[in-house]
């Protein structure tokens, strides 16, 4: 037996559902027990010789993700041969992958080492076996096939068959002559038709198919279900709690049923079939598609509003001068929409108030060449402005300079005349006063 081993204690193990283990498994001479688990998948297999058997033919390989299952013909030191070179080769050669035709191609190369081995005298002439693998990666899984050997898959409770075994009581059965239930009882149900070990030219069936979490996958050799029948199976399946105890229950269901073949039974269940974090992988790369799409979007917005920002120029106020900038006036997130790109010494306090109050919001020029002649022209009508004012301030001077010059007492000609016919003509004096002597009373 080929595995690879890791054991789960017995006391984190549930129970198994009561009635179902009648002959107890543990301990029996010639077993082969295994079981283990990761973050995709839990597994566990029993291999047993049987209550008929002297020995054990079956051969199993546990190498994860990679599980095999083969069943020897050919006799003692011939059968138990063939199955062991059977499983190591397809171990050997199987893909790392769930590729279906590949892990075909490895259970082809293992008829091709067991046919080899006789040739070279390993084991018996004549010698063979089944092989059933399977390869589960996530939700796929790679099924290669040979013989009898099976594989089901438990689904929401329901039992599936997914191999077709190559047997003559199976082509009985396709061609409807007898019933699945009388083919596991028929006396030539021994008989295969295909197997690994006579045929160079012999080809495997090889598909793949989708598992999900909570599935169970079965394998068992023809010792199983020669036994029981697949409702059985299914029943013991359902009410096993791990995969080694459903393992186990079966092996004890195919002894209680009499064991008249080596019985091997590999259980695997699908704990994590990756799909949850393949939908968030997949939300996550949407997230970040339309996230790369806005940002995409608002790369070529910024960059017509960039564009368009370095084609606008605007007149504004510089420490009280005016300046021309490139841009738009105002800003975004804190960031200034405009540069500065020339300054002058044209005072804005010099221009009239009404542009003045344009300045403060900004004055749209077309160009920066359109700027500069703006600049200037205030400049020219501040020069002129100020040069008017200057010859009408030194008009104002010399008037009142030659205003100043002038003698203040000179009369105009002709205003003494006036004066004096206009002063008013003293009273003529009286007799008396001119002779001095007092007036006479003129009655005496």
């Amino acid at each position: 037996m080929t595995t690879e081993e890791v054991r789960i204690p017995a006391a984190q193990e549930p129970a198994n559902a009561p009635g179902r283990a009648e002959i107890p498994v543990e301990g029996r001479a010639g077993a082969d027990v295994a079981s283990g688990a990761n973050e995709f998948i839990s597994w566990g297999a029993r291999s047993d010789v049987g209550l008929v058997r002297g020995h054990n033919e079956d051969s199993f390989l546990l190498r994860t993700p990679l599980f095999v299952v083969s069943d020897g013909m050919g006799g003692h030191a011939a059968g138990e041969v063939a199955s062991s070179i059977a499983v190591e080769t397809i171990g050997e050669r199987a893909p790392g992958t769930a590729d279906d035709v590949l892990l075909g191609a490895a259970v082809e190369a293992a008829n091709a080492s067991v046919i080899k081995a006789a040739e070279e005298g390993v084991g018996k002439p004549g010698m063979g076996c089944t092989a059933t693998a399977v390869l589960i990666e996530k939700s796929k899984m790679a099924v290669a096939h040979v013989g009898d050997s099976r594989v089901y898959v438990l689904h929401h409770g329901t039992l599936v068959r997914i191999t077709h075994d190559h047997s003559y009581v199976e082509e009985l059965v396709d061609a409807g002559e007898i019933t699945a239930d009388e083919a596991r009882t028929h006396p030539s149900r021994s008989i295969i038709t295909r197997a690994l070990g006579s045929d160079p030219d012999m080809y495997a069936d090889h598909f793949s198919l989708e598992v999900n979490d909570g599935d169970r996958i079965i394998l068992c050799s023809d010792g199983l279900s020669s036994m029981i029948s697949d409702s059985e199976i299914e029943s013991v399946a359902v009410s096993s709690a791990t995969p080694q105890q459903a393992a186990d229950n079966l092996v004890s269901a195919a002894l209680t049923a009499g064991g008249a073949d080596n019985v091997t039974v590999v259980v695997v269940d699908v704990l994590n079939d990756g799909l949850v974090d393949e939908v968030r992988k997949r939300i996550a790369k949407s997230v970040a598609g339309i996230t790369g799409i806005i940002l995409g979007i608002a790369l070529v917005v910024t960059l017509v509003a960039f564009t368009f920002i370095r084609g606008e120029w605007f007149l504004g106020i510089n420490d009280g001068t005016v300046g021309l900038y490139r841009g738009v006036q105002g800003s975004f997130l804190g960031i200034p929409t405009y540069e500065l790109v020339g300054t002058s010494a044209v005072s804005v306090s010099d221009l009239p108030v009404a542009i003045q109050d344009q300045l403060e919001d900004g004055i749209r020029v077309n160009n920066e060449e359109a700027g500069r002649e703006a600049i200037n022209s205030y400049r020219q009508q501040i020069d002129e402005d100020k040069l008017r004012a200057a010859e009408i301030a030194e008009t104002a001077r010399s008037e009142t300079e030659a205003n100043a010059d002038a003698p203040q007492d000179a009369a105009p000609e002709g205003g003494q005349e006036a004066q004096e016919t206009e002063e008013p003509e003293a009273p003529a004096p009286s007799q008396t006063e001119q002779t001095g002597a007092e007036p006479q009373d003129g009655g005496e």
